[in-house]
């Protein structure tokens, strides 16, 4: 599969060549205050199969091991690495050239999904991040204090 996507402003750009693992909507509270929105769409890939073909993204640390990406013009979150996620990037969805190429398959950290917030797709609803033997999988939006 390839895909492009961009910031609001077009400084930052990217390329991808290989196949989407996961996508998802993430309603942690971190995500949804970096994104100021009531939800996060995400998708990740393997970072050998990504570059940026822009201006390099400003990154951003809160949470001790785990990496914020933004556009450092127009402020546009791009993606989240994490050192418990080696060699993959999560990137959101809404920043995709064609957003309608890849399809969320589920709704991760559904336990923080704010109340009003009304979800009205037959996607599976995931308490954390998914699979309880992955202590990383239920740490990928920490709750940042």
């Amino acid at each position: 599969m390839s895909l492009t996507g961009r910031c609001f402003c077009g400084d930052v750009r990217f390329a991808i060549d290989g196949p989407v693992g996961w996508a998802g909507y993430c309603h942690c509270d971190s995500c949804r205050r970096n994104c100021a929105a009531p939800v996060a769409a995400f998708f990740e890939v393997k970072l050998d199969r990504m570059r940026w073909t822009g201006a390099t993204p400003a990154t951003y640390q809160k949470t001790p091991g785990a990496t914020r990406h933004f556009c450092g013009r127009c402020g546009t979150p791009m993606a989240f690495t994490a050192e418990w996620y080696p060699g993959d990037i999560h990137l959101y969805i809404a920043t995709l050239d064609r957003p309608d190429a890849v399809l969320p398959q589920n709704h991760v950290h559904a336990e923080e999904r704010l109340p009003w917030f009304d979800i009205r797709d037959d996607l599976p609803r995931i308490d954390g991040f998914g699979d309880p033997d992955t202590p990383a999988r239920r740490s990928l939006c920490q709750p940042e204090g």
